[in-house]
């Protein structure tokens, strides 16, 4: 077996590590377990906030850390605790959502409170994905700014998802950061913030380089990662914009991408 060339494997979580189901299959599994056992670690980086993430790494046996919030969280699975935890200012959240809604309509919301058991609350209007990841609804929108949060979920009835953060962004830009993190979610995150910042400062815990590091992804909101990294490789089913700016494209979630790749590197 040759030398893994990594000393950090960084992966997102859904559309990349994880199926449609929500499960890592066994080759995935095996191929991550062989990089380890050859010398690097693996840290998940999602947009996922700790209380939407938890459940996944508990099952997965993961008890490194990992980055969650899009950067603004460092977590320690092993230990359950947070590390680090950047807030978004309320005060800024609402002058920005109040200047896209003057360019584009009402928007539907949610929102993802701060903390190891940060509630996430849904406002009328906003769609939510199937599955099991809870959320709280709420009427009053005074509720959403009652406690310290780590983003706001827009949607917009007709713009699609592409459109409303390509306005948003030339609204709010200097305010606060717009991400897309998947079919329906566009997320309003604290400015600077992204998945390269808290993978930065992972890292840095870990003493790896971002020169030692190999990230996989999906969607735009990798795109800061995938700069930071050595090597960034996108999924097949990626949006087109990571896959611009990807060092490679691999198979997609559901025919083991990750695997694919992480076996050619240990030459398994």
């Amino acid at each position: 077996m040759s030398t893994f060339p990594y000393r950090l494997v960084a992966t997102d979580l859904d559309g990349t590590l994880l199926r449609a189901d929500e499960s890592v299959s066994a080759r995935t599994r095996d191929a991550l377990t062989a990089a380890t056992e050859a010398g690097a670690a693996h840290i998940v980086v999602t947009g996922r906030a700790v209380p939407w993430t938890r459940h996944i790494l508990d099952d997965l046996g993961y008890e490194g850390i990992a980055v969650c919030g899009q950067g603004a969280q460092v977590y320690h699975a092993g230990e359950h605790r947070l590390l680090t935890s950047l807030t978004l200012d309320r005060q800024l959240a609402g002058l920005a959502l109040s200047k896209i809604e003057a360019e584009v309509g009402p928007l539907a919301l949610a929102a993802s409170r701060d903390g190891l058991e940060g509630e996430v609350l849904v406002g009328p209007g906003y769609r939510t994905q199937e599955g099991p990841l809870p959320y709280v609804p709420y009427e009053d929108p005074a509720e959403i700014w009652s406690a310290p949060l780590t983003k706001l979920y827009v949607q917009h009835p007709t713009l699609s998802d592409d459109e409303l953060t390509r306005i948003a962004r030339e609204t709010v830009g200097g305010l606060v950061d717009v991400v897309m993190a998947g079919p329906g979610i566009v997320e309003i995150v604290p400015l600077g913030l992204s998945k390269a910042t808290g993978l930065s400062l992972a890292a840095r815990r870990l003493g790896v380089k971002a020169a030692e590091t190999i990230a996989f992804g999906d969607m735009p909101n990798d795109i800061p990662m995938f700069g930071w990294a050595a090597r960034g490789v996108a999924m097949a089913n990626a949006h087109e914009e990571l896959k611009a700016v990807a060092d490679e494209v691999t198979a997609s979630n559901e025919k083991d991408g990750i695997a694919v790749v992480l076996e050619r590197l240990l030459g398994a």
